[in-house]
């Protein structure tokens, strides 16, 4: 399996510090990394994914195995913070 090391804070909008942060990042699948950097999912601080509205109607998700309820497991506290701006500034959370 091919995986890719991904910002969760994208490396456009962090800091210097941020960028290095160990806890900026996550390893994700290639089609998991793509919805996940345009706003389509997110996760919650216990790991469960959460899909965007704008996603939700799309039946591509579940070609890609996205078929939630799915849970990747939980983060530290450093990956929470990080979580918390993606899913306040990034995850789409109306397709208006």
């Amino acid at each position: 399996m091919h995986l890719i090391a991904s910002h969760i804070k994208p490396w456009r909008e962090s800091s210097d510090e941020e960028r290095l942060a160990a806890g900026n990042g996550l390893l994700l699948t290639p089609s998991i990394d793509h919805l996940f950097d345009r706003g389509l999912i997110t996760f919650a601080d216990d790991g469960e994914v959460h899909v965007s509205p704008v996603a939700a109607a799309d039946d591509s998700l579940s070609k890609m195995g996205v078929n939630p309820p799915i849970f990747s497991g939980k983060f530290n506290s450093d990956q929470k913070h990080f979580l918390d701006y993606h899913r306040s500034q990034i995850f789409l959370k109306s397709a208006a």
